[in-house]
């Protein structure tokens, strides 16, 4: 089970994971916190009047697009998107999104979810959210406290039967590391890199790699991942950013994405290769 913020995360963080295993014959679930409905419309091609005007329903569309691509399972939590604020000093949260819910009661779908549906593993984002958006922030809090008490039988026994994922991850997104050997890849092959300015201001804060513990190799799913990414038309620009580096170079220079073990209740020594590393050998011996 995958945990995100809003639709198009579960695309651009960890897809070609999920898409492996699928293809493995693993059962994949992404649970969707928000419906993303104050996210901007970020690809110009579709910043008109009529877009905006349906924009709930249509990265709905989106998201059913981008999870028959996939391959996965998908269940929305029902939270209001907080929307990312901007200003000095920032506006307030909107009343009632979700960066503004208590994550004991907001973990309370998710434990439902996590009761039916019954991972062994579980993928979300670090304590910054990945990057500093208040639904990112309140998704990593709802997934810990979900992870920690779904199998607990003494709470919410009208949320289902107990059950206990075995493993939590965080998803790494970017490391100076993968942008680096991307960037030279780029250079080598006589290429214009688009990350030369991001490489400039890069500040050691922003720098998790030396936490990452797990590396799949899924390199093969790339394209799959893209074309689940291209599916969220309001959010990604078939021309932009995310599809400047050609996909062979991808795959030859960081053909894996990359996560960080924050729970586990297995013996699964890092560095690991495998999100069920430990998980296999517990079924198997079962």
């Amino acid at each position: 089970m995958t945990v995100h913020a809003h639709p198009d995360d579960e695309s651009s963080k960890g897809a070609a994971t999920m898409a492996k295993y699928v293809a493995e014959g693993a059962k994949v679930l992404v649970a969707t916190c928000t419906g993303g409905e104050r996210g901007s419309v970020l690809n110009p091609k579709m910043d008109r009047p009529e877009v905006l005007a349906d924009i709930t329903n249509i990265r709905r569309k989106e998201m059913d697009r981008a999870r028959e691509i996939l391959g996965v399972d998908q269940a929305w939590l029902g939270f209001v998107d907080s929307g990312l604020p901007e200003g000095d000093p920032l506006p307030p949260l909107p009343e009632g999104c979700f960066g503004l819910q208590d994550p004991q009661e907001a973990a309370k779908p998710l434990i439902k979810l996590i009761r039916e549906f019954r991972p062994h593993v579980m993928t979300t984002y670090d304590e910054n959210g990945g990057y500093p958006h208040p639904d990112h922030i309140m998704c990593h809090k709802v997934a810990v406290v979900a992870f920690e008490q779904a199998g607990d039988p003494e709470l919410y026994p009208e949320l289902g039967e107990p059950w206990q994922p075995l493993k939590l991850y965080y998803n790494s997104g970017w490391t100076r590391a993968r942008m680096l050997a991307l960037h030279e890849g780029m250079l080598a092959a006589g290429l214009e890199s688009p990350y030369a300015e991001w490489l400039e201001k890069w500040s050691d804060r922003q720098d998790r790699g030396d936490k990452i513990t797990t590396r799949v190799e899924c390199g093969e799913y790339f394209a799959i991942r893209d074309d689940a990414l291209r599916a969220h038309a309001t959010q990604v620009d078939p021309d932009g950013f995310w599809f400047h580096i050609p996909l062979e170079m991808q795959q030859k220079v960081w053909p894996t994405e990359d996560f960080e073990l924050a729970r586990s209740l297995v013996d699964s020594p890092v560095p690991e290769s495998d999100l069920f590393a430990g998980i296999r050998e517990k079924v198997e011996a079962a």
